[in-house]
């Protein structure tokens, strides 16, 4: 692995080893506040519209004074919040720390922009794996570090993100290079990184999208996204009313106990295996078997009360999980110009947020009223949207090579 993307690796690990602390407890943390299901996966919206309006900003300050010092800002936007929400006595501030978070959230874009100035578009699939494996890596250690640390209190696992907050602080001041600005290529402003499109940039949104093949693989990526953030948005709430384990409803130590799996089965996944299934298989049919593999996983979860087979859905999802984000963000950046990057992963970060503020006023309604079955099946109708993407631009490109 290149010096310069080991250095974002570990940055991102460990970025990622603390936001995983607080995941499968985020919305649970909220209901200790006395907020129904509606208004916890609320923070997963506002944090996500923070995030929309706010990451065009700091993609365009990350261009113009290079990735460190901005992602320095973001990872201290991290930090606060974490210490704001740790230090809550009321359900506001859960709100204000999430706002706080979400307005400086620019690591995993800034992390894009940076492997996609340091790699040739050959090998930008692989790179994009590293982020795969940091959220890998991070769903093991997170949630079993949080798991450990429930019976001290909620508000333990937050304070050990708020500490490995402040570690990646540290290790973005120590390991990655600074003083670096993106490359510049010919008839464009920005390097492979590129320029972040704003909010409003609707002009550009057009462009992308009037473009079959990039559009097609765009709104795959929406659906993935989508899918994925009714999962992580309600599993807390789903998995709280639905398991039980030893005569006792899932708590968040169980709920992290199986993220953590989840992330070990991503972790061995992206870790080895994705180089060669694309290889093997190519992106287009990997990204076709990861909708597919969402779609039986979240089908089965809707109707699944017994644990075992909880345990064999998690692995299907796994497995569609990982191999659907680092294929589609690949073939996204591919199917772009050099001097595109920035604009076109810019876009898929916007995608993101919106998917995920949508997701979070879908969940926590279908939890509330007793949804429970309707809430997994959101994920598998969009994870089927994806899919038909997926087979519609694989039967596109047959034909045009035919």
């Amino acid at each position: 692995m290149p010096g310069p993307l080991l250095s974002i690796f570990l940055v991102i690990l460990v970025d990622i080893f603390g936001m995983t602390l607080f995941i499968p407890l985020q919305a649970i943390y909220a209901e200790h506040f006395s907020a129904t299901p509606a208004v916890a996966t609320l923070l997963v919206s506002l944090y996500a519209l923070c995030q929309l309006v706010a990451g065009p900003v700091l993609g365009h300050l990350s261009d113009r004074y290079g990735r460190k010092p901005v992602l320095l800002l973001s990872q201290l936007g991290t930090l606060v919040g974490f210490v704001v929400m740790a230090k809550a006595h009321a359900l506001w501030m859960l709100f204000v720390a999430r706002a706080i978070d979400g307005a400086t959230a620019g690591n995993i874009s800034i992390a894009q922009a940076y492997i996609a100035d340091n790699t040739t578009p050959e090998n930008r699939t692989r790179a994009f794996a590293l982020i795969g494996i940091a959220f890998g890596s991070g769903f093991v250690l997170g949630p079993v570090v949080t798991a450990q640390l429930v019976p001290y209190g909620l508000s333990a696992p937050i304070w050990a993100a708020a500490a490995l907050s402040a570690l990646s602080i540290v290790c973005t001041l120590v390991l990655l290079p600074g003083g670096q600005k993106p490359v510049r290529h010919e008839g464009s402003d920005a390097g492979p990184g590129g320029r972040r499109p704003s909010l409003f940039a609707f002009s550009l949104y057009a462009d992308l999208f009037s473009r079959p093949k990039l559009s097609n693989l765009l709104w795959q990526f929406l659906a993935y996204v989508f899918s994925f953030s009714i999962f992580t948005s309600g599993f807390a709430l789903f998995a709280e009313r639905r398991f039980v384990w030893h005569d006792h409803p899932f708590t968040p130590r169980e709920i992290a106990f199986l993220f953590a799996y989840s992330g070990f089965l991503g972790l061995v996944l992206q870790g080895g295996l994705i180089g060669r299934l694309v290889k093997r298989f190519g992106e287009q049919r990997l990204a076709v078997a990861g909708f597919s593999s969402l779609a039986v996983a979240y089908v089965g979860l809707a109707f699944v009360h017994d644990l075992r087979i909880l345990l064999v859905i998690t692995t299907i999802s796994a497995f569609g999980n990982g191999v659907s984000r680092p294929t589609l963000t690949g073939l996204i950046s591919r199917t772009a110009q050099p001097h595109e990057q920035g604009k076109v992963l810019g876009t898929t970060q916007s995608l993101n947020s919106v998917a995920a503020i949508f997701a979070g006023l879908l969940s926590g309604p279908l939890i509330a009223s007793g949804h429970t079955t309707l809430w997994p099946l959101a994920s598998a109708l969009a994870a089927l949207g994806g899919l038909w993407g997926a087979l519609s631009l694989t039967k596109w490109s047959k034909e045009k090579a035919a």
